[in-house]
């Protein structure tokens, strides 16, 4: 596994310098201030990514205002009661892209984060403080726990929300590989921890934030 200032030159290299590279790296959030968004954001960036997958984005933003009104402004704890004629109603509602499976997995998260708040005081404080180096061990509990957050839905919207964090693009994935950590994407705990360890080394190297590793590893990759 090359060290992370190779990995840096070989991205630096192809789009023209370290600064270059680094220049819209988002910053992530402290978790002082992740854990001060109200759960209802939160819902709501989930929401858009389990709507966004396998079609145009685009129609999804055209609809937002529309869905966010049929969700109750993501309200966990209104949402989490959607059921009955309510949620064949909201299946015919126009205002929202109408797949089943979609819909049911929002209100299934929501009653999921109400629970997660009552244990933790909020479902973002749960989220703020899981610790950095286990962060693949935050997006495996999305994935189990959650619905339709699994792959990198779950990892996108974190990302979105500001949580420091990798995500497994196609490029980031290519970047492991080459550097002999796995073999392909990672589709299981050992795969998951083999990642999740080199990114430690790495963030240990450079002391730089997992969101700007990824984003390098990824851009070692991309010309």
């Amino acid at each position: 596994m090359r060290s992370f200032a190779e990995i840096l030159e070989i991205a630096a290299s192809r789009h023209g310098g370290a600064e270059a590279v680094l220049a819209d790296v988002p910053v992530p959030k402290s978790p002082e201030a992740l854990a001060a968004i109200p759960d209802d954001l939160w819902l709501a960036q989930m929401a858009k990514g389990i709507f966004q997958a396998g079609i145009s984005w685009k129609v999804v933003d055209n609809k937002w205002e529309g869905i966010r009104s049929a969700f109750h402004d993501f309200r966990p704890a209104r949402v989490a009661l959607i059921a009955g004629d309510e949620l064949d109603d909201l299946l015919d509602d126009t205002r929202v892209i109408r797949s089943g499976p979609k819909i049911v997995a929002i209100r299934d998260n929501a009653v999921w984060m109400t629970k997660v708040a009552a244990e933790h005081g909020s479902f973002a404080a749960r989220i703020a403080h899981w610790p950095g180096e286990d962060y693949g061990g935050l997006l495996a509990w999305l994935a189990k726990e959650g619905a339709r957050l699994g792959g990198n839905t779950g990892a996108y919207a974190l990302r979105a929300m500001g949580r420091d964090g990798f995500t497994l693009s196609a490029d980031v994935v290519a970047r492991l590989v080459e550097e002999g950590v796995i073999d392909a994407a990672p589709s299981s705990s050992r795969a998951l921890k083999a990642v999740q360890e080199a990114f430690n080394q790495w963030r240990t190297e450079s002391g730089l934030p997992l969101t700007t590793i990824s984003r390098i590893l990824a851009r070692s990759i991309d010309a």
